[in-house]
Parts: structure tokens; C-alpha cells; sequence
């Protein structure tokens, strides 16, 4: 079984796994209500996508 020769070390460690990091999701303001959503969804706000109203917005009690 292939054992490595040298301990890797931190910093080397730490370079391959430069990548493992959280990204933000694609977030954009709603043309409409301005609320912040995610693209390509219907806005929970005020129910609008692509420039049409596709989901009536519930009244609250």
C-alpha cells in the first residue's frame, strides 16, 4: 500500500482545499416590489415573474 513520504503540510493542505468555501446565492431585486429574491422565481411578496402576476398575494389576518 502506497504510504506518503513526507507529512503534507498545513499550509499544502490548506491550499488544496481552497475551494471548500459557502457561496451566496444569486440574489436580485423584484422589478416590481423591489423585495430581494432569488432569480428565476416567482417573487413571495408580490407574486410576480417575468414581468406578469402568476400567484395572487394571500391577505394577511
Amino acid at each position: 500500500m502506497a504510504v506518503p513520504f513526507r507529512r503534507t503540510s498545513k499550509t499544502k493542505k490548506r491550499m488544496r482545499r481552497s475551494h471548500y468555501n459557502i457561496s451566496a446565492p444569486g440574489m436580485v431585486t423584484c422589478p416590481k416590489c423591489g423585495e430581494m429574491i432569488l432569480s428565476h422565481r416567482v417573487c413571495p411578496n408580490c407574486g410576480n415573474y417575468n414581468g406578469k402576476q402568476v400567484v395572487e398575494k394571500k391577505e394577511e389576518k
